[in-house]
């Protein structure tokens, strides 16, 4: 097996929905890449230990299977993606009279700007859409689509908890001081329970939002279903916004991410912030024995957290983690163990995140929790679109807006490893 086997994984992905033998391929292809990958740097390794440092050449190869593994990963990813979507409405399938309604009237109005339906139909379900406030609600299934393919594509909003909310800000009480509890016999005496002190943690929804552009020509053709054009045209620009705003927003103008927080040694973690563990060297792990962080990493979490949890980190710090073997020389990150599962690290599922940061000095480059309890994302129901024929002639702009909170609910449910001496 040779490098170029694995080169333009890519070209596999073109075309329509994938059949399940080009899923199979793709995911036989996978695995002869980490096959690969693992002999090259046990060689490298082996180098190493007889040298002190690898072979120029051995290095350049393994840079290249790395890569290659990376895109075989992504080209499965898409695969698993494209199997699960769906059509937005089946052919034949039985439908509500106002949905239909809604949207055969927001097609009117996405093709030639008719807006009479739309403020008739929005009227009367209370709700006020008009231009000067911000467009019209897109109908119900595209929305559905909108959320759907963000779970799919959005990696935090993935395993994260997601709360739909119609205010702008979502409260979320909690205990600060739990309830007095305690053992007693049967028929002794019970102290009085103290009264918890409560506090509360507020979630505001972000404006989020994308224009997509399109030519009158496509709006012309009754063939496009424009509701699916629109929901794939903003899935992109949605997830990427919503990818760094989840790990390092600043909580402002955008959800407040999981890595924004103070950061705290976990010997000295306290609510409101996020513990981590240090690697025992500035921007790399310790030259000894590198696995034990990622052991003590993993064991810094209680393990009520543990049972649903994810390590967390972009690309380039998983091809190092990769290469990381333990005490009896087995690799701790593995690959999938069918098409569409996620690789693992230790055992659990990692998650990739382009916006974690490297490896670099001090650098938070990898996350470790239970993101179901401790990160919640707020999605206001509605998402409107703005039809604009005027700014950029000939075409047509959408201005489509979601709005969207997030942050940490639960801060002792995630812990970070930072790339320092302590």
């Amino acid at each position: 097996m040779t490098f170029s086997d694995f080169a333009s994984p890519e070209t596999k992905a073109a075309g329509a929905a994938p059949s399940s033998l080009e899923v199979v391929h793709a995911f036989d292809d996978f695995m002869r890449a980490f096959e690969s990958f693992k002999e090259v740097n046990d060689e490298r390794l082996a180098e190493i230990e007889q040298r002190l440092s690898p072979d120029p050449v051995t290095s350049e190869k393994l840079a290249r299977l790395d890569d290659a593994l990376d895109r075989q990963q992504r080209l499965l990813d898409d695969l698993a993606l494209k199997g699960r979507r769906p059509a937005l409405e089946a052919a034949g399938a039985p439908a509500r009279l106002v949905t239909r309604e809604h949207k055969a009237a927001f097609d009117a109005y996405v093709r030639r700007g008719e807006v009479s339906s739309l403020k008739g139909l929005e009227s009367k379900a209370l709700v006020a859409g008009t231009d000067a406030q911000g467009g019209y609600l897109v109908p119900e299934e595209t929305e559905r689509e909108i959320g759907r393919k963000l779970a799919e594509v959005s990696p935090i909003r993935a395993i994260a908890s997601v709360q739909q909310v119609t205010s702008s800000v979502f409260r979320k009480p909690f205990a600060t001081e739990g309830f007095a509890s305690g053992w007693a016999a049967e028929t002794a005496a019970r102290a009085q329970s103290a009264t918890p002190a409560l506090d509360e943690l507020a979630f505001p929804a972000m404006e989020l939002f994308a224009m997509p552009a399109a030519t009158q020509t496509l709006l012309d053709d009754a063939a496009v279903d424009l509701d699916q054009w629109i929901a794939q045209e903003v899935e992109t620009a949605f997830a990427e916004q919503e990818s760094v705003a989840f790990v390092t927003g600043d909580g402002v103008t955008r959800p407040q991410g999981f890595l924004t927080p103070d950061k705290v040694a976990n010997a000295s973690w306290s609510w409101g912030s996020i513990g981590y563990v240090a690697t025992g060297a500035a921007g790399a792990f310790a030259a000894s024995n590198p696995s034990d962080r990622l052991l003590d990493l993993v064991y810094a979490l209680r393990s009520g957290y543990r049972r649903n949890a994810h390590f967390v980190m972009n690309r380039r710090t998983q091809a190092t983690v990769r290469k990381l073997k333990d005490a009896d020389g087995r690799y701790l990150w593995e690959p999938p163990a069918t098409a569409g599962a996620e690789a693992t690290l230790m055992g659990f599922p990692l998650v990739e995140a382009e916006a974690m940061p490297d490896v670099a000095a001090d650098a938070h480059a990898i996350a470790f929790g239970d993101f179901r309890r401790g990160y919640l994302v707020v999605d206001r129901i509605g998402v409107r679109t703005l039809r604009d024929p005027f700014t950029s002639k000939p075409y047509v702009l959408f201005y489509t807006t979601k709005r969207v909170g997030g942050g940490v609910q639960d801060f002792d449910a995630i812990k970070t490893l930072r790339f320092s001496a302590s």
